[in-house]
Protein backbone atom coordinates (compact mmCIF):
# COMPACT_ATOMS: atom_id res chain seq x y z
CA UNK A 1 0.00 0.00 0.00
CA UNK A 2 2.88 2.31 0.91
CA UNK A 3 4.41 1.71 -2.55
CA UNK A 4 1.09 2.48 -4.22
CA UNK A 5 0.69 5.65 -2.12
CA UNK A 6 4.23 6.81 -2.99
CA UNK A 7 3.49 6.22 -6.65
CA UNK A 8 0.36 8.32 -6.37
CA UNK A 9 2.29 11.14 -4.66
CA UNK A 10 4.99 11.08 -7.36
CA UNK A 11 2.34 11.11 -10.08
CA UNK A 12 0.63 14.04 -8.39
CA UNK A 13 3.92 15.96 -8.16
CA UNK A 14 4.72 15.27 -11.81
CA UNK A 15 1.24 16.41 -12.84
CA UNK A 16 1.53 19.60 -10.73
CA UNK A 17 4.95 20.28 -12.26
CA UNK A 18 3.54 19.83 -15.75
CA UNK A 19 0.72 22.23 -14.98
CA UNK A 20 3.21 24.80 -13.69
CA UNK A 21 5.33 24.47 -16.82
CA UNK A 22 2.25 24.73 -19.03
CA UNK A 23 1.22 27.89 -17.21
CA UNK A 24 4.73 29.28 -17.63
CA UNK A 25 4.78 28.60 -21.36
CA UNK A 26 1.24 29.96 -21.73
CA UNK A 27 2.38 33.17 -20.04
CA UNK A 28 5.37 33.40 -22.36
CA UNK A 29 3.08 32.88 -25.33
CA UNK A 30 0.80 35.72 -24.34
CA UNK A 31 0.78 38.74 -26.58
CA UNK A 32 3.80 41.00 -26.19
CA UNK A 33 3.60 44.77 -25.82
CA UNK A 34 4.36 46.74 -28.99
CA UNK A 35 5.08 50.41 -28.30
CA UNK A 36 4.01 52.64 -31.19
CA UNK A 37 4.67 56.38 -31.16
CA UNK A 38 2.77 58.71 -33.51
CA UNK A 39 1.85 62.38 -33.70
CA UNK A 40 -1.09 61.99 -31.32
CA UNK A 41 -4.42 63.80 -31.34
CA UNK A 42 -6.84 63.09 -34.17
CA UNK A 43 -4.32 61.02 -36.08
CA UNK A 44 -3.73 58.68 -33.14
CA UNK A 45 -7.49 58.37 -32.65
CA UNK A 46 -7.80 57.23 -36.27
CA UNK A 47 -4.83 54.87 -35.92
CA UNK A 48 -6.39 53.35 -32.83
CA UNK A 49 -9.69 52.62 -34.61
CA UNK A 50 -8.22 51.33 -37.87
CA UNK A 51 -4.96 49.68 -36.79
CA UNK A 52 -4.28 49.36 -33.06
CA UNK A 53 -7.53 47.84 -31.82
CA UNK A 54 -7.99 45.46 -34.81
CA UNK A 55 -4.35 44.33 -34.46
CA UNK A 56 -4.85 43.63 -30.77
CA UNK A 57 -7.90 41.52 -31.62
CA UNK A 58 -5.70 39.21 -33.70
CA UNK A 59 -3.89 38.32 -30.47
CA UNK A 60 -0.52 39.32 -31.92
CA UNK A 61 0.27 42.05 -29.41
CA UNK A 62 -1.01 44.65 -27.03
CA UNK A 63 -0.40 48.13 -28.44
CA UNK A 64 1.11 50.68 -26.09
CA UNK A 65 0.39 53.97 -27.87
CA UNK A 66 2.38 57.14 -27.26
CA UNK A 67 2.94 60.44 -29.01
CA UNK A 68 5.70 62.92 -29.80
CA UNK A 69 6.13 66.12 -31.82
CA UNK A 70 8.66 64.75 -34.29
CA UNK A 71 11.75 65.63 -32.24
CA UNK A 72 14.49 63.09 -32.99
CA UNK A 73 16.55 63.78 -29.85
CA UNK A 74 14.87 61.09 -27.71
CA UNK A 75 15.23 58.49 -30.45
CA UNK A 76 18.92 59.27 -30.83
CA UNK A 77 19.40 59.08 -27.06
CA UNK A 78 17.70 55.66 -26.90
CA UNK A 79 19.82 54.25 -29.72
CA UNK A 80 23.06 55.75 -28.37
CA UNK A 81 22.48 54.35 -24.87
CA UNK A 82 21.04 51.03 -26.03
CA UNK A 83 17.99 51.58 -23.83
CA UNK A 84 15.28 51.36 -26.49
CA UNK A 85 11.74 51.62 -25.13
CA UNK A 86 9.97 52.51 -28.39
CA UNK A 87 9.43 49.97 -31.15
CA UNK A 88 7.68 51.71 -34.03
CA UNK A 89 7.55 55.44 -34.77
CA UNK A 90 5.60 57.52 -37.30
CA UNK A 91 7.98 59.87 -39.15
CA UNK A 92 7.65 62.42 -41.90
CA UNK A 93 9.82 62.03 -44.98
CA UNK A 94 12.55 64.39 -43.82
CA UNK A 95 12.95 62.68 -40.43
CA UNK A 96 12.90 59.26 -42.07
CA UNK A 97 15.68 60.16 -44.49
CA UNK A 98 17.89 61.59 -41.74
CA UNK A 99 17.21 58.75 -39.30
CA UNK A 100 17.99 56.13 -41.93
CA UNK A 101 21.25 57.85 -42.90
CA UNK A 102 22.30 58.17 -39.23
CA UNK A 103 21.49 54.53 -38.46
CA UNK A 104 18.77 55.32 -35.92
CA UNK A 105 16.20 53.01 -37.51
CA UNK A 106 16.21 49.47 -38.82
CA UNK A 107 16.21 48.47 -42.48
CA UNK A 108 12.93 46.79 -43.38
CA UNK A 109 12.63 43.25 -44.64
CA UNK A 110 10.11 43.88 -47.40
CA UNK A 111 9.69 40.13 -47.98
CA UNK A 112 7.71 40.17 -44.70
CA UNK A 113 5.40 42.92 -46.02
CA UNK A 114 3.33 41.39 -48.87
CA UNK A 115 1.23 44.56 -49.26
CA UNK A 116 4.30 46.19 -50.83
CA UNK A 117 2.85 45.34 -54.26
CA UNK A 118 -0.15 47.59 -53.58
CA UNK A 119 1.74 50.60 -52.19
CA UNK A 120 2.55 53.75 -54.12
CA UNK A 121 6.26 53.84 -55.10
CA UNK A 122 7.00 56.74 -52.72
CA UNK A 123 5.85 54.57 -49.80
CA UNK A 124 8.56 51.93 -50.29
CA UNK A 125 12.05 52.75 -49.02
CA UNK A 126 14.97 51.09 -47.31
CA UNK A 127 14.02 52.08 -43.76
CA UNK A 128 10.36 53.08 -43.87
CA UNK A 129 6.90 52.11 -45.05
CA UNK A 130 4.74 55.05 -46.13
CA UNK A 131 1.42 54.92 -44.31
CA UNK A 132 -0.37 58.14 -45.29
CA UNK A 133 -0.21 61.25 -47.48
CA UNK A 134 -0.78 64.57 -45.73
CA UNK A 135 -0.86 68.22 -46.72
CA UNK A 136 0.04 71.41 -44.88
CA UNK A 137 -1.68 74.58 -46.01
CA UNK A 138 -3.40 77.76 -44.87
CA UNK A 139 -6.30 77.26 -42.48
CA UNK A 140 -8.77 79.86 -41.20
CA UNK A 141 -11.99 80.13 -39.22
CA UNK A 142 -14.81 81.06 -41.61
CA UNK A 143 -16.92 82.28 -38.66
CA UNK A 144 -14.31 84.88 -37.79
CA UNK A 145 -12.86 85.78 -41.20
CA UNK A 146 -15.34 87.15 -43.73
CA UNK A 147 -12.86 87.29 -46.63
CA UNK A 148 -11.10 84.02 -47.35
CA UNK A 149 -7.34 83.95 -48.01
CA UNK A 150 -6.38 82.18 -51.23
CA UNK A 151 -2.56 82.15 -51.19
CA UNK A 152 0.51 82.69 -49.06
CA UNK A 153 0.63 86.25 -50.37
CA UNK A 154 -2.66 86.77 -48.49
CA UNK A 155 -1.14 85.15 -45.41
CA UNK A 156 1.59 87.80 -45.51
CA UNK A 157 -0.88 90.67 -46.12
CA UNK A 158 -1.11 92.28 -42.67
CA UNK A 159 -3.18 95.20 -43.94
CA UNK A 160 -5.92 93.11 -45.55
CA UNK A 161 -5.84 90.45 -42.80
CA UNK A 162 -4.65 92.10 -39.56
CA UNK A 163 -3.86 89.88 -36.60
CA UNK A 164 -1.65 87.01 -35.51
CA UNK A 165 -0.59 84.20 -37.84
CA UNK A 166 0.36 80.68 -36.83
CA UNK A 167 3.37 78.90 -38.33
CA UNK A 168 5.15 75.72 -37.33
CA UNK A 169 8.39 76.47 -35.51
CA UNK A 170 10.63 74.82 -38.07
CA UNK A 171 12.58 75.80 -41.16
CA UNK A 172 10.92 72.91 -43.03
CA UNK A 173 7.91 74.27 -44.96
CA UNK A 174 8.19 77.71 -43.33
CA UNK A 175 10.92 78.72 -45.78
CA UNK A 176 8.98 77.26 -48.70
CA UNK A 177 5.86 79.17 -47.67
CA UNK A 178 7.89 82.39 -47.45
CA UNK A 179 9.16 81.99 -51.01
CA UNK A 180 5.68 81.18 -52.29
CA UNK A 181 4.44 84.35 -50.58
CA UNK A 182 7.21 86.26 -52.34
CA UNK A 183 6.00 85.12 -55.74
CA UNK A 184 8.30 82.18 -56.49
CA UNK A 185 6.46 79.65 -58.72
CA UNK A 186 5.96 76.35 -56.91
CA UNK A 187 8.07 74.40 -59.43
CA UNK A 188 11.03 76.72 -58.70
CA UNK A 189 10.85 76.87 -54.90
CA UNK A 190 13.58 74.33 -54.18
CA UNK A 191 15.92 75.53 -56.90
CA UNK A 192 15.67 79.05 -55.43
CA UNK A 193 16.01 77.80 -51.85
CA UNK A 194 19.11 75.85 -52.90
CA UNK A 195 21.02 79.12 -53.32
CA UNK A 196 22.37 81.54 -50.67
CA UNK A 197 20.36 84.32 -52.29
CA UNK A 198 17.20 82.21 -52.07
CA UNK A 199 17.73 81.54 -48.36
CA UNK A 200 18.27 85.25 -47.75
CA UNK A 201 15.09 85.98 -49.70
CA UNK A 202 13.05 83.59 -47.55
CA UNK A 203 14.28 85.04 -44.25
CA UNK A 204 13.81 88.60 -45.50
CA UNK A 205 10.21 87.71 -46.34
CA UNK A 206 9.71 86.20 -42.87
CA UNK A 207 11.04 89.43 -41.34
CA UNK A 208 8.00 91.21 -42.75
CA UNK A 209 5.56 89.34 -40.50
CA UNK A 210 7.80 88.16 -37.66
CA UNK A 211 6.11 90.28 -34.93
CA UNK A 212 2.73 88.80 -35.97
CA UNK A 213 3.82 85.14 -35.92
CA UNK A 214 2.64 82.76 -33.20
CA UNK A 215 4.75 79.62 -33.41
CA UNK A 216 3.18 76.19 -33.01
CA UNK A 217 5.00 72.96 -32.25
CA UNK A 218 2.17 70.41 -31.87
CA UNK A 219 -0.24 69.51 -34.67
CA UNK A 220 -3.31 70.11 -32.47
CA UNK A 221 -2.46 73.75 -31.73
CA UNK A 222 -3.51 75.42 -35.03
CA UNK A 223 -7.16 74.41 -34.86
CA UNK A 224 -7.31 75.25 -31.14
CA UNK A 225 -5.95 78.72 -31.86
CA UNK A 226 -8.37 79.26 -34.74
CA UNK A 227 -11.34 78.21 -32.61
CA UNK A 228 -10.27 80.54 -29.80
CA UNK A 229 -9.56 83.45 -32.17
CA UNK A 230 -5.90 83.60 -31.12
CA UNK A 231 -4.82 83.73 -34.78
CA UNK A 232 -6.63 84.86 -37.94
CA UNK A 233 -5.01 82.13 -40.00
CA UNK A 234 -2.34 79.50 -39.60
CA UNK A 235 -0.50 76.75 -41.37
CA UNK A 236 -2.12 73.43 -40.46
CA UNK A 237 -2.38 69.78 -41.43
CA UNK A 238 -5.38 68.96 -43.58
CA UNK A 239 -6.46 65.96 -41.50
CA UNK A 240 -6.58 68.04 -38.32
CA UNK A 241 -8.79 70.64 -40.02
CA UNK A 242 -11.17 67.99 -41.35
CA UNK A 243 -11.38 66.47 -37.89
CA UNK A 244 -12.27 69.90 -36.46
CA UNK A 245 -14.99 70.24 -39.10
CA UNK A 246 -16.45 66.92 -37.96
CA UNK A 247 -16.60 68.36 -34.46
CA UNK A 248 -18.68 71.27 -35.73
CA UNK A 249 -16.02 73.95 -36.22
CA UNK A 250 -16.31 76.08 -39.35
CA UNK A 251 -12.63 75.82 -40.27
CA UNK A 252 -11.44 75.86 -43.87
CA UNK A 253 -8.25 74.77 -45.61
CA UNK A 254 -6.74 76.46 -48.66
CA UNK A 255 -5.41 73.74 -50.97
CA UNK A 256 -3.69 76.26 -53.26
CA UNK A 257 0.10 76.28 -52.60
CA UNK A 258 -0.16 73.56 -49.97
CA UNK A 259 2.77 71.19 -49.45
CA UNK A 260 2.33 67.46 -49.22
CA UNK A 261 4.45 64.61 -47.92
CA UNK A 262 4.19 61.06 -46.63
CA UNK A 263 4.38 59.81 -43.08
CA UNK A 264 6.14 56.48 -42.66
CA UNK A 265 6.36 53.68 -40.12
CA UNK A 266 9.96 53.19 -38.95
CA UNK A 267 11.37 50.63 -36.49
CA UNK A 268 13.78 52.03 -33.91
CA UNK A 269 17.21 50.43 -34.11
CA UNK A 270 17.59 47.98 -31.24
CA UNK A 271 13.88 47.29 -30.83
CA UNK A 272 13.37 43.89 -29.22
CA UNK A 273 10.15 43.48 -31.20
CA UNK A 274 11.43 43.99 -34.74
CA UNK A 275 9.60 40.99 -36.22
CA UNK A 276 6.37 41.98 -34.49
CA UNK A 277 6.77 45.57 -35.68
CA UNK A 278 7.09 44.35 -39.28
CA UNK A 279 3.98 42.25 -38.75
CA UNK A 280 2.15 45.40 -37.67
CA UNK A 281 3.44 47.34 -40.70
CA UNK A 282 1.97 44.71 -42.99
CA UNK A 283 -1.32 44.84 -41.09
CA UNK A 284 -1.43 48.65 -41.37
CA UNK A 285 -0.50 48.57 -45.07
CA UNK A 286 -3.19 46.27 -46.39
CA UNK A 287 -6.11 47.50 -48.44
CA UNK A 288 -8.91 46.88 -45.95
CA UNK A 289 -7.28 48.62 -42.98
CA UNK A 290 -6.03 51.62 -44.96
CA UNK A 291 -9.55 52.12 -46.30
CA UNK A 292 -10.86 52.24 -42.73
CA UNK A 293 -8.14 54.74 -41.79
CA UNK A 294 -9.09 57.11 -44.65
CA UNK A 295 -12.67 57.04 -43.41
CA UNK A 296 -11.52 58.06 -39.92
CA UNK A 297 -9.30 61.02 -40.91
CA UNK A 298 -8.70 62.89 -44.17
CA UNK A 299 -5.21 61.63 -44.99
CA UNK A 300 -4.60 59.81 -48.24
CA UNK A 301 -3.89 56.06 -48.16
CA UNK A 302 -0.62 54.84 -49.66
CA UNK A 303 -2.34 51.58 -50.64
CA UNK A 304 -3.58 52.26 -54.17
CA UNK A 305 -6.45 49.70 -54.22
CA UNK A 306 -7.66 51.38 -51.02
CA UNK A 307 -7.60 54.78 -52.74
CA UNK A 308 -9.58 53.42 -55.68
CA UNK A 309 -12.21 51.91 -53.38
CA UNK A 310 -13.09 55.18 -51.61
CA UNK A 311 -16.22 57.17 -52.38
CA UNK A 312 -15.91 60.53 -54.23
CA UNK A 313 -17.12 62.30 -51.07
CA UNK A 314 -14.25 60.89 -49.01
CA UNK A 315 -11.67 61.34 -51.77
CA UNK A 316 -12.49 65.06 -52.19
CA UNK A 317 -10.98 65.88 -48.78
CA UNK A 318 -7.77 63.92 -49.32
CA UNK A 319 -4.40 65.35 -50.44
CA UNK A 320 -4.38 62.69 -53.15
CA UNK A 321 -7.55 64.01 -54.82
CA UNK A 322 -6.45 65.16 -58.31
CA UNK A 323 -7.86 68.68 -57.83
CA UNK A 324 -5.97 69.10 -54.56
CA UNK A 325 -2.77 67.51 -55.79
CA UNK A 326 -2.67 69.78 -58.83
CA UNK A 327 -2.44 72.87 -56.61
CA UNK A 328 0.18 71.42 -54.25
CA UNK A 329 3.95 71.19 -54.03
CA UNK A 330 5.70 67.97 -53.02
CA UNK A 331 8.11 68.31 -50.10
CA UNK A 332 11.65 67.74 -51.37
CA UNK A 333 13.11 65.50 -48.67
CA UNK A 334 16.41 65.10 -50.50
CA UNK A 335 16.87 68.87 -50.24
CA UNK A 336 16.13 68.81 -46.52
CA UNK A 337 18.42 65.83 -45.95
CA UNK A 338 21.28 67.93 -47.33
CA UNK A 339 20.34 71.27 -45.76
CA UNK A 340 18.19 70.69 -42.66
CA UNK A 341 20.97 70.95 -40.09
CA UNK A 342 22.27 74.31 -41.32
CA UNK A 343 18.88 75.83 -42.09
CA UNK A 344 17.28 74.71 -38.82
CA UNK A 345 20.21 76.18 -36.89
CA UNK A 346 19.86 79.46 -38.73
CA UNK A 347 16.08 79.42 -38.36
CA UNK A 348 16.21 78.84 -34.58
CA UNK A 349 18.74 81.64 -34.16
CA UNK A 350 16.53 83.95 -36.26
CA UNK A 351 13.36 83.01 -34.34
CA UNK A 352 15.08 83.62 -30.99
CA UNK A 353 16.11 87.18 -31.88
Amino acid sequence: MRAIEMTRIKSSLVFTSMLSMAALFAGAAQAADLTIISFGGAIQKAQRASYYEPFEKTGAAKIVAGEYNGDMAKIKAMVDTGYVTWDLVEMDGNSLARSCEEGLIEKLDWSKIPSKKDLMPEAVSECGAGTLVWSAGIAYNADKLTTAPTSWADFWDLEKFPGKRGLRKSAVHTLEFALLADGVPKDQVYSVLNTPAGVERAFKKLDQIKPSIQWWEAGAQPQQWLAAGDVVMTSAYNGRIKDAQREGMNLKLVWNQSLFDLDHWAIIRGSKNKALAQQFIEFASNTANQKVFAGEIAYGPTNMPAVQSLSPEVTADLPTAPANLEQALATNNEFWLDHAEDLEERFNAWAAR
